[in-house]
């Protein structure tokens, strides 16, 4: 149906993309374990966005739903710069509609998830859907390649020259972009919040230091979740910024 709609708007999906693709289950380890020796959690299957949302999907969502154009939404579910780049309530501009939509907040990320009938993606799932490599379900978070290539995106800047969506390869599932585009939000991002004051974890004392964040990941080489996690530790809700975008998980 969201294909119909895009034709009918004069607009496509993503050559060469499916609209949605199934993420199979299966034990998922943990960055940051939520207790001490539970560092395995089970993640049921469930379908994806086999791309981040697109500028495309996005105008076609606020069209329908004009209480997300710019300018609309209340300062408390989207900051000063929710859809900034946009010449117009519901108007793009410039702006090549098949690249990432960004600048707009967990809230509006959320309401265009929820009115397509799913939500934002758990930490869990993400993080599960992101450890595909190109040819298995797991392994991408040990994978010289694919770090390599991670970090070659950490150095550029994320959101930095956005480019269509579903230009490279996919993973095992048949997701696009996981890495290599854009941040993208995650239902329960503040779930784990990196604080100075780590006593508010129990933790104790023994943690108060610089890179104490490190001593209870269960893989302290793990760079780029590393900065997954410090990123989500930044954001609010109402925030929106040119690097974090999103994608949605249907049952």
């Amino acid at each position: 149906m969201q294909v119909l709609a895009l034709l009918l708007l004069g607009l496509s999906p993503p050559a060469g993309a499916q609209e949605r693709v199934a993420v199979g289950g299966g034990l998922h380890r943990r960055f940051y374990p939520s207790s001490e020796g539970r560092t395995e959690v089970q993640v049921a299957p469930f379908t994806m966005d086999a791309t981040p949302v697109t500028v495309a999907r996005y105008q076609a969502f606020v069209q329908a739903h004009p209480t997300w154009q710019k300018g609309a939404p209340k300062a408390l579910f989207a900051d000063a710069g929710y859809l900034a780049s946009w010449a117009g309530p519901a108007d793009p501009g410039s702006l090549d509609r098949q690249r990432p939509v960004t600048e707009l907040s967990w809230f509006a990320a959320r309401a265009y998830c929820q009115a397509q009938g799913g939500d934002l993606p758990t930490v869990d799932q993400w993080e599960h859907a992101a450890d595909a490599t190109a040819d298995a379900p797991t392994g991408a978070r040990s994978d010289p390649q694919t770090l390599q290539r991670v970090l070659a995106w950490y150095g550029e800047g994320p959101g930095v020259g956005l480019r269509p969506v579903a230009q490279e390869p996919p993973n095992h599932w048949g997701l696009y972009d996981m890495v290599g585009l854009v941040w993208e939000w995650t239902v329960d991002f503040n779930s784990l919040l990196i604080a100075a004051d780590v006593r508010e974890s129990g933790e104790g004392e023994d943690l108060r230091f610089c890179g104490a964040g490190a001593v209870s990941a269960t893989d302290v080489e793990d760079y780029a979740s590393f900065m997954r996690f410090a990123m989500r530790s930044s954001m609010q809700a109402s925030y929106t910024t040119h690097n974090v975008g999103f994608r949605c998980v249907y049952p």
